[in-house]
């Protein structure tokens, strides 16, 4: 038997089920054991929970309907907002005359809202490049402080120290820009023991809030 001929297909063959083993099975699962035991929670998905349920995750924005609850900024997934199966920006070209109409509306909107000179952060008129984002920038939060405090029931300078107090820095002092999760800060409203003016959309974990 000639056995020269085999030699480099048979030595291939060995190298694919090597690095195969290696990459394809001993690499993913030593990271994701790595992973489970420094970062548990996020490699779990930065899930957050309410009454021991989960309502979501810290790194997906939610749609905010209720005016007892702050709103995240505008998202352009299809179908529905903050779908994350259909994450996606609007595509559109700042030059775009659609977007220009777009964030006009939105301008409009939220002073119709929050009174017609109020000051708009772009954040709050732009959806992100995944549309998927959670934060708004403390502007932004600030921004439906009265109409959030007025739903609630609450002093506006309560609602507006809880704002100041999950607003998260810049990641290590210079990284990105200051930032509130909305999620995170919805929830904090909620245990502030005041029932809102309207249903609350936390109540149910997988619907539309």
């Amino acid at each position: 038997m000639d056995t020269a001929k085999w030699r480099e297909p048979l030595s291939a063959l060995l190298l694919l089920l090597v690095l195969t083993g290696l990459t394809g099975l001993a690499y993913p699962l030593g990271m994701t054991l790595l992973a489970r035991t420094v970062f548990p929670d996020q490699a779990g998905g930065s899930l957050m929970l309410k009454n021991g349920e989960i309502v979501g995750s810290a790194l997906v924005g939610q749609s905010f309907v209720s005016p007892g609850y702050f709103h995240g900024r505008p998202s352009a997934t299809s179908a529905r907002p903050y779908d994350a199966a259909a994450s996606s920006g609007s595509n559109l070209a700042p030059s775009n005359p659609a977007l220009a109409a777009a964030v006009a509306d939105r301008i409009a909107g939220l002073r119709e809202a929050y009174g017609p000179k109020v000051a708009v952060p772009v954040d709050m008129v732009t959806a992100s490049g995944s549309g998927l984002d959670p934060h708004v920038t403390p502007a932004g939060a600030h921004l439906q402080v009265p109409a959030v405090a007025r739903a609630r029931g609450l002093p506006e300078d309560v609602v507006r120290g809880l704002v100041d107090s999950r607003v998260e820095g810049r990641l290590w002092g210079f990284w990105g820009e200051a930032r509130v999760n909305v999620l995170a800060l919805n929830l904090a409203l909620d245990d502030l023991g005041k029932a809102s003016a309207s249903p609350s959309p936390l109540d149910d974990a997988a619907g539309t809030r």
